[in-house]
């Protein structure tokens, strides 16, 4: 669901520098803690894990005999078993099968630092050093986990997000991590989870959007034969746009994929009661009216069909916008951008739209634009002499 992510919001810092990346990320962390819808923020790796250290004198240690992988085979040995230094296996010569035999120190034994000093270094030997003789044991703190990406190791910070949507928290994080500081060189800070997918499908759907007008434009510009008409259909776009921003912020719902589903179904059904509007008042004007006679007829003969379209479509998205029923809340934001969207598009189909139409066919001729010769209306239509017996 997290794309990978353990939670929602994840900070992904890496670097060639562990110590630096560390640095930086606890300024992150400390940033990050000032967001106030965030929850449950840490390190997702055990970065300081508790450890026992066991620095060999080598100096000592050679002058009781003893080698340092002798120290770290006693230390393996007495604190886990001899299974992993020195395997042993011994076979029932009655049945052949093969069993492992180790030797293991009890753990009730081994439960402090003394006890580790005590480890006998070189058992069987005529003197038996001790891990206290040629080592210094202390306690201290290692990397318990370390997560890599691409080769370099990363630190990352993990949240969970309550009462906030995912947008509104990708800006917040933005602005923590500039507050952070200037980002050391080499170290590189991306965020993962839900927003980066988030914001890659939004940043398509946006860029589908316009595809999806430029394309509609280019095929009324066609169906037309006129950029100045499809362009009085596509004048209604922005008042889709607006009207869906509108309902949203009234509603406090946010910009999601569902909504961007929602506006481009009210920019289809608005685009659509243009044409029919267009159409009338383009064939009207043809016929030798005035541009602003034929918009106001276009108006007035096409508004009932236009009306009726609109208000069912938005009389079925009234049940998805109310957000009634268990997971409704989903599919909420696509009702309320559509029943948002074609509100304004039906105000402005009637009553925008026939004032563009005026102001841009108001000097257009009535000639057909047509270059077939096959058109009756193209002022290149071929002509031909009737045949005897044939009506010209």
């Amino acid at each position: 669901m997290n794309f990978g992510a353990p939670t929602p919001v994840e900070v992904n810092i890496t670097g060639n520098d562990l110590a630096a990346t560390r640095q930086f990320s606890e300024k992150v962390r400390q940033e990050l803690s000032k967001v106030s819808k965030l929850r449950d923020l840490q390190f997702d790796e055990p970065l300081d894990y508790p450890s026992i250290n066991v620095d060999v004198d080598r100096e000592r240690a050679g002058q009781m005999g003893v080698t340092a992988q002798q120290v770290g085979r006693a230390f393996l040995a007495s604190t886990s078993s001899s299974r992993l230094v020195t395997p042993n296996y011994w076979a029932d010569p009655k049945s052949g099968v093969g069993y492992q035999v180790q030797v293991q120190v009890p753990q009730s034994d081994v439960t402090s630092i003394q006890d580790v000093e005590h480890i006998p270094v070189t058992q069987g030997a005529a003197s038996h050093p001790l891990m206290g003789d040629v080592a210094q044991v202390g306690y201290g703190s290692v990397v318990g986990e370390y997560h890599r990406l691409n080769g370099q190791r990363m630190v990352t910070l993990t949240a969970n997000v309550a009462g906030e949507d995912l947008g509104r928290i990708s800006g917040e994080l933005d602005s923590a991590i500039k507050r952070a500081g200037e980002i050391p060189r080499g170290v590189k800070v991306t965020i993962r989870g839900q927003i980066g997918p988030m914001k890659q499908t939004l940043t398509n759907l946006g860029i589908g959007l316009l595809l999806a007008v430029l394309v509609i434009y280019l095929l009324l510009a066609a169906n037309f034969q006129s950029l100045r008409l499809a362009f009085v259909v596509l004048s209604t776009v922005p008042a889709v746009i607006c009207g869906v921003l509108f309902v949203l912020f009234l509603t406090r719902t946010s910009l999601n994929i569902q909504s961007f589903m929602g506006a481009i179904m009210a920019i289809g059904v608005a685009v659509a009661n243009a044409i029919l509007l267009v159409t009338f008042a383009e064939e009207y004007r043809r016929a030798g009216n005035p541009a602003n006679d034929a918009a106001m007829n276009g108006a007035k003969t096409r508004m009932r069909p236009i009306l009726m379209t609109s208000m069912a479509m938005i009389a079925g998205m009234v049940p998805m916008a109310l957000g009634i029923g268990e997971g409704s809340q989903q599919t909420a934001p696509l009702g309320r951008a559509v029943i948002g969207g074609l509100l304004f598009a039906t105000a402005a189909t009637l009553l925008i739209v026939p004032l563009v139409f005026s102001l841009v066919q108001q000097r257009a001729g009535v000639q057909s634009p047509s270059l077939d010769p096959d058109d009756p209306a193209s002022a290149f239509a071929r002509t031909r002499t009737a045949l005897p017996g044939e009506t010209a």
